[in-house]
């Protein structure tokens, strides 16, 4: 079965919402509980200096330009040209659709690859791109928590979290000694058939990823070519983390900067799974409560917090929504002319997606 006959999630996504409603629920409880400290955020809220307020904004949007551009360069790698306006649509629209929805990821994923396959990208290319694109995303994170960790040193939670890298660390240095051994990688060669044998989905994606990189060392061999995706998947945590700081310079309390990075990447991390929408209550209250752990009053945190989720995520819902109904109705016209074209064609010759839109 290939991916684009994969189906919506149905069980695992049903069973989201009692977990979504419960984690709301306790949010809004605590948000009463705390209404002296929420009454004190608005307060500071209503304060903000709109001369500062638009730099915000700027590293939001540079953020999704730099996002766009990761899955754009592996596309184009791929030998798929798409214009950045087209890409940079596509990326606010599968955002809204996975911060709209309790483990809303699958339901955009799948979405992005439809549209993805429109515009003429096979299937192992809009399959591994979005894979690459994720692993490459996953790095610059796990960059920005061991420059956090040297910025905070030993306070907070960061010094727990870095004795944890440290044994992480320890174990993958004696897990890449064993794998040194010719049967250890035998052993292991074994298992890996036997799971791709067993599960053809593993065999695909393994294909995918192989099919993506072999394109992209035709078009521009060597290693230094990838270090652009890369650094455009790692400005985008950079610029992200800078909205919340420059959020924090509006309202005028003072960054914490030995900790604002740690904090900024420790709560991106229950924010990813998504178990409400958008991870909304649970950024928030992790982000607060970290960013008071590291030198700010409740009521700033809170206020910082708020408008940086402001400007990435409640702003980004009604605009990605928006192209997400233009992109779905274009792509349901342009099906029907499809449909016509080769019903009124006598050879029923084949119609590909113009990637050029």
């Amino acid at each position: 079965m290939g991916v684009e006959e994969s189906r919506t999630p149905g069980r695992a996504g049903r069973a989201w919402w009692p977990i979504a409603v419960l984690l709301v629920g306790g949010a809004v409880f605590v948000a009463i509980s705390r209404r002296d400290e929420l009454g004190k955020a608005f307060d500071l809220l209503s304060r903000v200096s709109l001369v500062k307020l638009p730099l915000a904004l700027v590293c939001e949007a540079g953020a999704l330009l730099c996002l766009t551009g990761v899955q754009r360069w592996l596309l184009l790698a791929g030998g798929l040209r798409v214009r950045l306006t087209s890409m940079f649509a596509l990326t606010l629209a599968s955002n809204a659709v996975a911060g709209a929805l309790p483990g809303g990821a699958a339901f955009s994923t799948a979405w992005l690859y439809r549209q993805l396959r429109r515009r003429g990208a096979g299937q192992a290319l809009a399959a591994a791109s979005l894979v690459v694109a994720g692993a490459l995303s996953a790095l610059g994170l796990l960059v920005i928590i061991v420059v956090g960790l040297l910025t905070t040193g030993a306070r907070g939670p960061g010094a727990v979290i870095g004795r944890v890298l440290v044994v992480l660390g320890l174990v993958a240095v004696a897990v890449l000694a064993v794998f040194r051994s010719a049967r250890v990688r035998a052993a292991c060669g074994r298992g890996w058939r036997r799971v791709k044998a067993r599960y053809d989905r593993m065999r695909r994606a393994e294909e995918a990823v192989r099919g993506l990189v072999e394109q992209a060392r035709s078009v521009q061999p060597g290693l230094r070519p990838w270090l652009r995706p890369y650094a455009l998947a790692q400005f985008n945590w950079v610029l992200d983390a800078a909205c919340l700081a420059a959020s924090l310079w509006a309202l005028d309390i003072g960054v914490p900067w030995h900790g604002v990075l740690i904090a900024y990447a420790l709560a991106q991390i229950p924010g990813s799974l998504r178990l409400t929408p958008g991870g909304v209550g649970i950024v928030e209250a992790s982000l607060t409560a970290l960013l008071v752990v590291y030198g700010l009053s409740p009521q700033q945190a809170l206020a910082g917090t708020l408008l940086y989720r402001f400007w990435s995520y409640w702003l980004l819902q009604p605009v990605g929504w928006g192209f997400w109904i233009a992109l779905t109705l274009h792509g349901r016209r342009s099906g029907d002319d499809d449909a016509g074209s080769d019903a009124g064609s006598d050879g029923g010759a084949d119609s590909r997606p113009d990637s050029r839109e």
